[in-house]
């Protein structure tokens, strides 16, 4: 009894760290950009502007290629994007790949008709290391800091950047600001001082919703292509038209 209780205390003192953490995130990004515009003086706000211009061009690009990964596999895109709106929108509002793994399940079986045994098995395995938007954001954000600071990056730093965004996007948690921490261990790698990692804080929030439902929107096409390899994907049921009143958010 006396350790249930102090689990119990542990987890009421962490739900509380986090509540706080998210009710003062708000203020803390206003600080940060407060303080790069006094540092650095407003055209490196600009700068971050256009990265985040390339962040989500980048973004858009993969979402492209989820469908054509989905042709390669015989399967329509759209009714896989009508059938999933409901887990993208989720994981934007959330910016947590953890937080959509339910929901997910649930309507990859019901809508898309992806067996059980793999929808339970290959999604909550791809919302641990299938981190595609994570890699993007990390490899922009390195290139940026190398741009800032008139550093050229040459071929093998490029590749080694490739190696670790794509092992620190495994790594990085499906939780808000994740793939900061695994940026600060990236850009080492490549010969890329971390002290300017504040710059990123200040656009990581609103960057953070898209790079999340880029990552569960790519967990759920290799769980859809892994069930049609299975052979066990409900064709019938992944063709037919939306039911309206099923993806009414």
């Amino acid at each position: 009894n006396d350790v249930k209780k102090v689990i119990i205390s542990a987890t009421h003192l962490i739900f509380k760290m986090v509540e706080i953490v998210i009710k003062t995130t708000p203020y803390g990004v206003f600080a940060i950009m407060a303080w790069i515009v006094g540092e650095y003086g407003l055209s490196l706000v600009l700068s971050l502007g256009k990265l985040v211009f390339v962040i989500m061009g980048a973004f858009f690009l993969q979402y492209l290629i989820f469908g054509l990964m989905l042709l390669f596999a015989k399967l329509k895109p759209l009714p896989f994007y009508k059938k999933t709106l409901r887990v993208q929108t989720l994981a934007l509002a959330t910016s947590s790949s953890k937080a959509t793994i339910v929901t997910a399940i649930k309507d990859l079986q019901e809508k898309i008709g992806v067996s059980k045994h793999v929808a339970n098995f290959v999604l909550p395995l791809g919302a641990v290391i299938n981190m595609t938007g994570s890699a993007i954001y990390i490899s922009a954000c390195a290139i940026f800091f190398a741009q800032v600071i008139g550093v050229q990056l040459t071929i093998t730093q490029y590749l080694i950047l490739i190696i670790t965004s794509t092992i620190g996007s495994i790594g990085a948690a499906g939780y808000p600001g994740g793939a900061v921490i695994m940026l600060g261990m990236v850009l080492p790698a490549v010969g890329l001082p971390i002290e300017g990692l504040p710059l990123i804080l200040g656009i990581d929030r609103f960057v953070d919703m898209f790079r999340t439902a880029i990552n569960v929107t790519g967990d759920c096409v290799v769980t859809v292509i892994v069930d049609k390899l299975d052979n066990s994907l409900d064709i019938d049921r992944y063709n037919s038209c939306c039911d309206e009143q099923k993806i009414i958010l």
